[in-house]
Formats: structure tokens, sequence, C-alpha cells
């Protein structure tokens, strides 16, 4: 055999053998990106399961079917160190729920659960941002149809003792989910007929215009009512919001907002004014509330007075839902003089009957009952109310029978300040955060799930001046020079 046959043999086979390497190579890959297509599983080696979704909530995202759009205005270059751990936490979690409902659509059904998520600066992307109706940052928006609700920062993590200690991120966004994509909006009515605040009306004192921008925000279907008009209270009532009446309700209208109640697990939530006579006693005394004839005032010199004579309320519970975020972020609430609200002593004993006092005045405050007489107001020993006195009470119903569960009730939230609601104090954080709250608890917004929440991990590293002299001395000199001495080694090691 000639030597130049023998080079093109052996050059053909290296060719065949480079061209066989490279098509295994290919069907190797092809393979394996078949079997993580079809055939993939995921693990989370996590502690605490943090990336994960609970078992509840999959079952609900496999029930959805309409799709949802989800808005994240949380920026990883924000100011706020919260709001930049809020997106990092966030931004994670979402993609379980993205991964989770990427295949939830079916063309023969119509139905499509799928979830898509977009993140959106408002300061960059203004124009889309008044489109979507979104004013503010760090707030997460869920869009299904008509329907969108807003989720703030602080609604993400629990607190203790105004520090971040869990994050409960798929509880409040499941709920968002399951509320947005319910074609059924919960109903709240405005009651009217007596002079009460109006949702319609701009005007910053006596207006309700931004009170009704936030609950249409949040999916509420609002509603006006007329009890001396309709003579009943409609059904599919969820709340009915009772905003500063001015004059006395009809013993007929007071009994059926007491059947309301008790009947029919109503919800209400009543504000007043000092001096005004609301004609709603029985009411009260049915769920164990009482409402002074009095003015709250305080030291003119204390911390809890404003300069144009408001109260600034800072003692409130920090275990209910209603006030908890304002005890987590130490928001005071400021209000003008308001009466006093507090548990009847007088009430029936009613072991399903909880009554609790959620915001309270100062200890150097004091309720004043001979206000129209007194100029300027004073403590009067023996007639005066001496603080803490209540001014925000909640009152709730809860049977416990053979059921190894409590089936809720009426709720009922009375506010000794007629102007809370406003649009000029709806502008205030802690105002604002506390009339939400309390149509969300209202509504049992605050119970409809109980995951429990992911703790926050926190790690610190202590190190002595000795130690950290030692750690500079190993990263300027020791991890040098070893890479240098192994390059010493494998030179003399080639040299012989």
């Amino acid at each position: 055999m000639l030597p130049i046959e023998s080079y093109r043999a052996a050059r053909w086979l290296r060719t065949i053998n480079l061209v066989l390497q490279a098509v295994l190579f290919l069907t190797l890959f092809a393979g394996l990106n078949y079997l993580a297509l079809h055939y993939h599983w995921r693990y989370d080696l996590s502690q605490h399961r943090r990336f994960s979704l609970s078992p509840e909530t999959i079952s609900y995202l496999g029930e959805l079917k309409r799709p949802v759009r989800i808005v994240v205005t949380l920026t990883p270059d924000s100011e706020n160190p919260d709001a930049v751990q809020a997106y990092h936490d966030v931004q994670n979690l979402l993609r379980e729920y993205l991964y989770n409902t990427a295949t939830s659509a079916d063309a023969k059904s119509g139905r499509d659960g799928r979830i898509t998520v977009d993140y959106l600066d408002v300061y960059q992307k203004r124009r889309e941002a008044e489109a979507l109706g979104v004013d503010q940052p760090d707030v997460i928006l869920f869009l299904c149809g008509e329907n969108h609700e807003t989720v703030r920062l602080n609604q993400l993590y629990e607190f203790k003792d105004r520090r971040r200690t869990a994050f409960k991120g798929e509880q409040t966004i499941t709920a968002a989910l399951l509320d947005v994509s319910n074609p059924e909006k919960k109903k709240i009515f405005f009651l009217a007929g007596h002079g009460e605040m109006s949702p319609d009306d701009v005007s910053p004192v006596r207006g309700l215009s931004g009170l009704s921008d936030e609950l249409r925000q949040r999916n509420f279907d609002l509603e006006g009512l007329d009890l001396s008009l309709t003579k009943r209270v409609p059904k599919g009532a969820d709340v009915i919001l009772i905003i500063a009446p001015r004059g006395p309700f009809q013993p007929f209208e007071e009994e059926l907002l007491r059947q309301y109640l008790s009947t029919g697990a109503g919800r209400i939530i009543l504000t007043l004014d000092p001096a005004r006579e609301c004609g709603l006693e029985n009411l009260f005394y049915d769920w164990g509330v009482r409402v002074d004839d009095d003015v709250i005032h305080d030291d003119a010199n204390s911390e809890f007075t404003a300069d144009n004579g408001d109260l600034i309320i800072r003692h409130v519970d920090g275990t209910h839902p209603i006030t908890k975020s304002l005890f987590d972020y130490g928001f005071p609430v400021r209000i003008s003089p308001p009466r006093s609200v507090r548990p009847d002593p007088d009430r029936p004993l009613d072991n399903t009957l909880k009554v609790s006092v959620l915001a309270a005045s100062s200890p150097t405050s004091w309720g004043e009952f001979g206000y129209r007489l007194k100029t300027p107001a004073a403590y009067t020993p023996g007639s005066d109310l001496k603080g803490p006195l209540g001014i925000v009470v909640s009152s709730e119903r809860v049977t416990a029978g053979a059921l190894p569960f409590s089936v809720p009730g009426g709720r009922l939230v009375v506010i000794g300040s007629g102007d809370l609601f406003s649009n000029r104090r709806l502008a205030d954080s802690g105002c604002q955060a506390l009339c939400l709250n309390a149509v969300n608890w209202a509504v049992d917004r605050d119970t409809q799930l109980h995951f429990p929440p992911r703790p926050i991990e926190r790690f610190q590293l202590s190190l002595s001046q000795e130690d950290l002299a030692k750690l500079r001395l190993g990263l300027l000199l020791l991890l040098p020079g070893a890479a240098g001495l192994l390059g010493l080694v494998v030179y003399w090691t080639r040299r012989r």
C-alpha cells in the first residue's frame, strides 16, 4: 500500500470520528433537554422552604379561570432599604406563581388562569403608571378585567417591636389573587339621610371622595343607602359605613341595623362627632359599647396635642388586625378632638361578645362632659373622665357551638371622631391605615388565608480587631503567596 493511500485513509477515519463525536454530543444534548422539558424536577433546599408555595396556594392557582396581571413598582435601586429587600423577596416568590400557572390555559374551554408579572418604575414610565392609576412606588397592583387591588409594603411582613420578623408575602399575594379574580365584588353601602359625609363630595372637610377611590382600587363595589326610603337593608350588603351623621336615627332605622348585625351577621363601621345625638343607644347596648357625650381634651403642651388643637393618638392595640400596622410602623393618628368610646360596664354577660379598645388617648387627657358650659376646657375631678380614654372600639360576636370551629357573627367598629375618614385626614398615613384596615377586617380579608409566615433569618459576623488583622493578612499575603508557591512548584517540575 502506498503511503499516500494510508494517509488518506487515516484522514477519513479522523473525519468520521469527529463527525460521530459531534453527532453523539448533539444527541446527548438534545436528549438531556428533552428530559429536562418533559420530566423535570424542582427541589427547594432552602431552610423553611422560603421559595416554595404551599399546597393550598397551588390548589387555588389551579382553580384560577381568568388571567391576572401583577404590576410591581418595587425597584432594586430604591433609596429605601426595606423596599429593596421587599423587591428581592417578592421577585423570588412571584417566580413560583409564574411557574405554577405557565400552562394554565385551555383553548377548548376558554379558561386562562395564567399569571403575568411586570416590573414598573413609576418615575421612568410615568405615562404607563398614570394609565394604571399608580401614583406612588413600592406597591403591587393586581389586575383582572375591571377588577384591581393594591398591596402595600407594610402588608408583606410581620413586625415585632417595630422590626420585621417574618415574610407573609404568600398569604398577602394569594389573598389578593383570589379577591381580584373573583367576578363578585364585596359591596359597601354608604348610609345617607342623616347628614352623613358623602363619597361623591370632594371637599377636604366633609368629603369622602378619597376614601371611595381607595376602596374602588381594592375591588369594592360602592353604593348609597337611605333606610328611610328603602325600609330595609339590601341583600348582599357586606359592610355599611355610617360616617359622621348629624341627625338622629329613627327607631325603625335603628331596629333595621340591629337586625342586620345580629340576625344577618352584618358589619357596620360608624364614626361619630362630639355633641351629636345619634339615637343608636339600643344598638350600642346590644354590642357592649358605650358612647359618651363628652369631648376629649389633652394638655396643650403635651406631645399628644398639635398646634392647631388636633389630638395625636399614639396608644393603639398592637395585636388587633385594625391597628397592628399602626403599632408596627409607629404611625400616629391625628384627629380633631373626639368623644370617648369604651366598653359598656353595664353590658349584659355574653361569652360570645368580644369588645376591644383599639386606640386610646394619652394618660394626661380627659373627657369633658360640661363642654357646652366650660370655657376654657379644664379637667374637673368627679365630673369628667380621666384618661386614657377609648376612641376606637371594636365589637364582634363569635358563636362556638358543637362544631370544632367558631362561626363568625356580626362586627361593629365605633370611632369617636367623625372626620377620621375625611379627605384631609386620609392623606395622613396613620388615618389611612386605620380606615382601610377597618374595612378589611369588616369583610374578613384579614382572615381569608392562614399560611405560616416565613421567618426572616439574620446573620451577624462579630470579629475583634485581632481577627480582622488576621483576615486582612490572609487575604493580602497568604492566598497570593500560596498561588505563587504553587506556580514555582509547577515551574520546577517542568524544568526537571
